[in-house]
């Protein structure tokens, strides 16, 4: 069996600890033993990553721009070995992991431009003969901390804006599918980087992740993940004056209209809901529907939903994959009962699949007869489970989508230019849709949102310079 090391100063370096990664279609699949850091090794890693930050926050742009865009350009050259391991590691089918590997591959692209792209002010003093200049400098060692569901694009875009403008990574993917992670950063280590500039840190959250938010060299942190987790790095990074960004999740509204195209409302909720086991922060987890077509919006939605084909990740056909563990389908599965206890009626799914390989599959699931207050319309589920919450009318719908402690995405079917324009500006999200799937983002713009789900700056597009950068302004007297 292959053992994968860590990444530290330019070297790969072996542990006296690795873990097993399972894949989650077939529990007999062992896809390698990827070596556990620890706090030393975290603590070279930093101090690598601080020593060569002298030279690379200086190096040539045009140096860096190369390096990413040759990366950018390795991640898409392989991406049906890539795709095809993050479908073993994590249970995405194998279409979905090779959109998600050209994403990454894109991203790289996108910020080897950016590189060249990072313009300042240069503005006029309101004393005479003084010149004044706004410009970006690079923070210094950078901590990426990184999710198990998208294991390679939300990797890719916090590296490659990271990197582009100037700064060293300490990278911690998600312990759970720690494959892709490894595979990105063996395309990263032989692209040409100078020692230290990048390093690769696998292991518990609770050792390495600890050890790189503890660390005083450490400029800034990026995190996406549980809410818990980021309150708890929230407190941390103010404690250590650290800049700090965080993706924490959603709990994310669509609204179906009584104009709206119900073909069309099915498939994106179809899609948002469903897709990807339902294990992304902007899935469509509440599906908001006014009374003139509940019924047959319910009887359409199901029966799309009756069509879809659990099975494993690799496997031709396959619509939904597997869940990624075991710890997560016991939480879907709990809030299965949940759901049923509160009252709330389960139309379809909900229940552990038997297949041929043994993995963490359960069918997709869909409750009605639900209520805002209710535990399924409030808490993040994560897993392949909608609810359907009935409405008399658009205002009511609005008020329902808004009555959330989150707010990243937020989508709404309907034909009226004039209900969808109002939703635009009063939706409370980050992100919103019109007749478009709320999981599915471009990687060139803005991604992030409100109250409970976002912390800090934007990540992706030219946005994610407000966090991997800071301002300086300098006077000049001639």
């Amino acid at each position: 069996m292959n053992n994968f090391d860590n990444f530290v100063n330019g070297r790969w370096v072996a542990s006296e600890t690795y873990n097993k990664n399972i894949n989650p279609s077939d529990l007999t699949d062992v896809v390698g033993q990827y070596a556990q850091g620890d706090d030393n090794l975290v603590e070279l890693a930093v101090s690598s990553a601080k020593q060569a930050f002298a030279k690379w926050s200086k190096s040539n742009i045009q140096a860096r721009a190369d390096i990413l865009e040759k990366i950018g350009t390795e991640i898409i050259k392989h991406s049906q070995k890539l795709a095809e391991l993050l479908a073993r590691e994590e249970g995405k089918p194998v279409a979905e992991s090779i959109g998600e590997v050209c994403r990454a591959g894109n991203i790289f692209k996108f910020y080897a431009g950016e590189c060249l792209r990072l313009a300042g002010q240069t503005v006029p003093s309101v004393r005479p003969g003084i010149g004044i200049e706004v410009t970006r400098e690079p923070l210094g060692v950078i901590g990426l901390i990184t999710p198990w569901n998208f294991p390679i694009a939300i990797p890719a875009w916090k590296i490659a804006p990271a990197l582009a403008y100037g700064n060293c990574v300490v990278f911690k993917p998600a312990e759970l599918v720690p494959g892709s992670a490894w595979l990105l950063s063996e395309i990263i280590a032989n692209s040409g980087l100078p020692d230290g500039v990048f390093n690769l840190v696998m292991g518990p959250g609770k050792t390495v992740g600890d050890a790189i938010i503890n660390n005083k060299d450490v400029e800034a942190i990026s995190f996406t993940g549980s809410v818990a987790t980021g309150k708890r790095i929230a407190e941390v990074c103010q404690s250590n004056q650290t800049k700090v960004q965080l993706e924490m999740g959603g709990k994310n509204p669509q609204i179906v209209l009584d104009d709206a195209d119900l073909e069309l409302a099915a498939n994106l909720c179809i899609q948002s809901a469903f897709y990807s086991t339902g294990q992304r922060c902007t899935a469509s987890s509440r599906i908001i529907v006014t009374e003139g077509i509940h019924d047959r919006f319910v009887e359409l939605l199901v029966n799309k939903m009756k069509n879809l084909t659990v099975g494993p990740a690799l496997s031709k056909g396959t619509d939904i994959g597997p869940v990624a563990s075991e710890a997560q389908l016991k939480q879907n599965l709990s809030y299965i009962k949940i759901g049923i206890e509160e009252g709330a009626t389960l139309v379809y799914g909900g229940e552990k699949l038997a297949l041929e390989t043994e993995g963490y599959y359960m069918r997709p699931a869909l409750f009605v007869d639900t209520i805002s207050n209710m535990r399924i319309n409030r808490e993040e589920i994560f897993g392949p489970i909608a609810t359907i919450i009935r409405v008399a009318d658009y205002t009511q719908a609005l008020e329902v989508a808004n009555d959330t402690e989150f707010g990243l995405s937020a989508g709404i079917a309907t034909s009226s230019l004039k209900e969808a324009t109002h939703f635009k500006q009063h939706a409370n999200a980050g992100m919103v849709m019109v007749n478009l799937p709320t999981a599915g983002v471009d990687y060139h713009v803005p991604f992030g949102g409100v109250k409970g789900s976002s912390y800090g700056p934007r990540e992706q597009g030219t946005y994610a310079a407000e966090f991997y950068t800071r301002v300086k302004t300098a006077y000049t007297f001639a």
